[in-house]
Formats: structure tokens, C-alpha cells, sequence
């Protein structure tokens, strides 16, 4: 009978092969094998004609080569008249890429397609753990998770890795949890499950490529981490604070009402920056995103847009302004990809049919005025409105000076003087200097000097009223001397 029957060879015990598949097998004169590389093929019915795609793995490209190839000839063989039975480990349709897409083409070809369930290698393994995987087991595939930089699901939930056949994938699996996990993590990974070769290692995440178990049948679960880690169990919190019965003060704000803390907390989490003070970045770091979160959470009640909106919308703008990651264009530094930048972004403008927009009018004019004077220059410089050369920089800050000292007093002196602060902030940035950041530390500084002035006269029983600047310079000149 023509068609494509899809047999589930189980997880490698043969006495778990289920009395449909083996009455099947039984009958058949032929059988197309994803792979040879499994211990339930030594026990199939003696009389088989057995093909294998074991060749397609050896002369592909890479997976998803081999894994066409093995499609077509599955669909190939199928279309004949006594049709194929493809069989694979585990269940057709269970971490199995070939199986729904052989069922998907054939459906369209009109071809026949049967499938004859098999015990997954999900079953086993959650026996050999000793786990319900209900009601959130993330299950992920090793090859995908070892390209990425982060792990894709969230670290409350528990996960299990498949497809950990070498010590390569393993170690690149690890170097992804890493971003989230810590080494001494425990994790569990698990060899031949449900099979007589069965095997189960407890370890801590920074062993998993040092197992000498790791073979083709081998997994990886690693257990969720404490509560309260997730964005998502963070998104829930934030929203049983707006629900109903929440709190009356965070059920009262809107996002007028927001921006002045939003604005609060990003200052406090750059003063805990400025002090390189890690625990406290780590602490006002959230806070702000508490901000963030209220914001989307008030969107989503309002219906005006959700997290997931503002996290589609940024990952598709970072992937298309730089082409040159995530893409084929090639650049030659950090000045051609801040050009690469402006244009792509003057693209996006006309194709959005939005108004054509200056060069300077994506320059908030909410920033802190030497933040602001930092960033119109530089978007000036990207499109070549720069000096070549430092020399008339500094030619400019000595003339914008001698402008100050020959303005008359008023509004003109106050011009001339803001020109001033604008040629030095230039001057900053021609040194690769934030000048915001630089003003802020010397603010930090001229504030620890001072206190330690106010500590010295109170230690001398001294007013600073009562002292006179050169006094005071001379404790001033003792901070400088303590690194003060």
C-alpha cells in the first residue's frame, strides 16, 4: 500500500516497543531508518529489508541539510506503491524535526500518512528523575540552546535538554546556562533512559562536559531556581498591585503621574553607578525596571500595547540596525556603524511613510543639558560636521573664553558662557570623555572634600562661618593629600 507510515521506535529498550509498532513491524518487508544508532534496531524482526539515512549525516552540511535529505527520501520512497515505514527513536512527532515535516509535505501531496505511536524518551527520563514534569517542564533542544548567548525559557521553570550527544554541545549548552545559572548549579544529567544501559549523574552545572556518559541518548535536567527570579513571576507581582483588590496607591497611577520616579530611579541607579557600587546598582537597576513594568502593565489594562509588544519591538529594531551582526553587511569600525546607524534609521522613517525628521530631533530635549550638548554633537559628527583634528577644538574653547571675558554683563555674558560650557563639552567628547559622567564624579568629589572640610572644622570646634577660604584651603588641601 502506497504512503508513509511514521513508527516510533521508543527509547531503546526493545520491550518498550508498543504491540501495534512491533505487529506492524512484523508484517512490513521494508523499513527506512532515521538512523542505525539505536540499540532497539539489533532486536527488529529478522526478515526487514532495513535502509538507513546514517549516509546523510556524513556527507551533509550540517543538521538542517542532513535533515532535508532525510526528508526526501522518506517522501521519495514513499510515493512508490508498496510505500515506506519511517522509523524513528523515541515517538515521530517528540523532539523528533523530520517526522511533522514528512507528515506536512506528504499531507500535501496527497499522499497517505499513518503514524504508529512509540514511548518518547520524555517518559523514562522523568521515571529516572523521579519528577512530574506538570505543569511547566520546558523541554529544548541542545543544538538550538548551544547557538544561543542566553537560555530562551525562564529559570523558574525546570527544563529538559535534549540531544546532548557529544562533549562539545555540552560545553556549549553550559557556557549558555551560564549566563543565568551558576557553576556549582546542580544539575542532572541522565544517559539511556529506560533502557538497561540507564544512567543518572547529580552534578553541578560546571561538570556537564566532563561526564565520560555523554553519548547520543543523554539529557540534561536542570531543576528552576528560586522563586522570585523570573520576569515573568516579576510581571505578576506588578500586576496584583494594579488588580482590583491590589494597593490603592499603585491602582491610582498613570503614566503622567509615573514619569517624575521614572526619572528619580534612573538618576539613582546612574549615582550608584558613579560610585561603583555593585549591590546598589543591583538594587536601583530594579527599581527602575519596577518603572518599566508599571508603565506596560498600565498599557495593557488601558489595551494600548503589552511586554510582549515592547520586547518584539525592540529585538527587531536591534537586529535591523546592525545588519552587520545579525546580517551580511560589513563594517570597518564604530564610526561606520554609527553611520550605518543614522541611515538605517532615515530608511525606517520614509518606509514608515513618518515625516522626514532632522538629524538632531531624536535628541530628547528632557536630557540634562551637558548630556544633551554631548549627544547633538556627536550626531552632528556622524555625518562628518567635525573637526579632523583636535587642534581647532581647543583653538575654539580659548576663543569662546576670551569672548566671556569681553562680554558685558547681562544676558550677553550668559551667551557667551553657555558657548563656553558647549566648546568644552566638545572638547570632552573629542577626548572619548562622558562629560556628563566626568561632571558628576568631580560634583562626588567637590562634595567629599567639602564634608571633610565641615568634619575638620567641627573636630577644631570651628564654625566654617568663622573661618577664613585660606583655613579652609588648608583642610581642603589635606583631603586632596588623604585621596579624598
Amino acid at each position: 500500500m502506497s504512503g508513509i507510515t511514521l513508527l516510533g521506535l521508543g527509547p531503546g529498550n526493545p520491550e518498550q516497543l508498543t504491540r501495534q509498532a512491533w505487529a506492524w513491524l512484523e508484517k512490513s518487508s521494508q523499513i527506512l531508518l532515521r538512523t542505525r544508532q539505536h540499540p532497539v534496531v539489533a532486536h527488529l524482526p529478522a526478515h526487514l529489508e532495513i535502509l538507513s539515512c546514517d549516509d546523510l549525516y556524513e556527507s551533509g552540511k550540517n543538521f538542517d541539510a542532513v535533515y532535508e535529505a532525510i526528508i526526501q527520501r522518506a517522501l521519495e520512497l514513499g510515493r512508490r506503491d508498496q510505500g515506506i515505514t519511517y522509523a524513528v527513536p523515541g515517538h515521530p512527532f517528540v523532539a523528533e524535526t523530520t517526522g511533522p515535516e514528512i507528515a506536512r509535505r506528504a499531507a500535501l501531496e496527497g499522499i497517505p500518512v499513518q503514524v504508529i505511536e512509540g514511548l518518547s524518551f520524555l517518559e523514562p527520563c522523568f521515571s529516572a528523575l523521579g519528577v512530574d514534569p506538570f505543569p511547566n517542564t520546558v523541554l529544548v533542544d541542545a543544538l538550538d540552546l548551544a547557538r544561543r548567548h542566553h537560555p530562551p525559557f525562564s529559570p523558574a521553570q525546570p527544563a529538559l535538554i535534549a540531544q546532548i550527544y557529544s562533549r562539545q554541545v555540552a560545553s556549549d549548552v553550559k557556557l549558555t546556562l551560564n549566563a543565568v545559572y551558576p557553576d556549582e548549579y546542580p544539575v542532572v544529567m541522565i544517559h539511556a533512559a529506560g533502557t538497561p544501559a540507564q544512567a543518572v549523574e547529580r552534578i553541578p552545572l560546571y561538570q556537564v562536559d566532563r561526564s565520560r556518559q555523554i553519548g547520543l541518548l543523554s539529557v540534561l535536567y536542570v531543576p528552576p531556581l528560586p522563586d522570585d527570579t523570573a520576569f515573568e513571576d516579576f510581571q505578576d507581582v506588578v500586576a496584583r498591585l494594579r488588580a482590583p483588590d491590589g494597593c490603592p496607591w499603585d491602582r491610582e497611577q498613570t503614566h503622567e503621574s509615573l514619569r517624575k520616579y521614572l526619572l528619580e530611579e534612573t538618576y539613582e541607579a546612574l549615582d550608584a553607578l558613579d560610585h561603583g557600587d555593585l549591590s546598589a546598582m543591583r538594587e536601583e537597576l530594579g527599581d527602575l525596571l519596577l518603572q518599566i513594568v508599571l508603565h506596560a502593565q498600565i498599557a495593557v489594562e488601558d489595551g494600548e500595547f503589552s511586554m510582549a509588544d515592547i520586547l518584539q519591538g525592540i529585538n527587531q529594531k536591534i537586529r535591523r540596525r546592525h545588519p552587520h551582526v545579525f546580517g551580511e553587511a560589513q563594517v570597518s569600525g564604530t564610526e561606520a556603524v554609527l553611520q550605518n546607524w543614522e541611515k538605517i534609521k532615515q530608511d525606517e522613517r520614509k518606509n514608515n511613510g513618518a515625516a522626514e525628521k532632522g538629524l538632531l530631533d531624536g535628541v530628547p530635549r528632557s536630557l540634562p543639558a551637558l548630556s544633551q550638548a554631548q549627544e547633538l554633537q556627536d550626531r552632528a559628527a556622524r555625518v562628518g560636521f567635525d573637526w579632523s583634528e583636535m587642534a581647532p577644538v581647543l583653538a575654539k574653547v580659548r576663543e569662546e573664553l576670551d569672548e566671556v571675558l569681553q562680554a558685558p554683563e547681562g544676558e550677553k555674558r550668559a551667551e557667551e558662557l553657555g558657548d563656553l560650557l558647549f566648546a568644552v563639552v566638545n572638547l570632552v567628547r573629542w577626548y572619548r570623555v562622558d562629560a556628563e559622567s566626568a561632571l558628576r564624579q568631580t560634583n562626588q568629589k567637590f562634595r567629599d572634600r567639602f564634608q571633610f572640610i565641615e568634619q575638620r572644622a567641627r573636630e577644631s570646634g570651628r564654625q566654617l562661618s568663622e573661618m577664613s577660604l585660606n583655613e579652609m584651603d588648608v583642610f581642603w588641601d589635606e583631603a586632596k593629600q588623604r585621596g579624598i
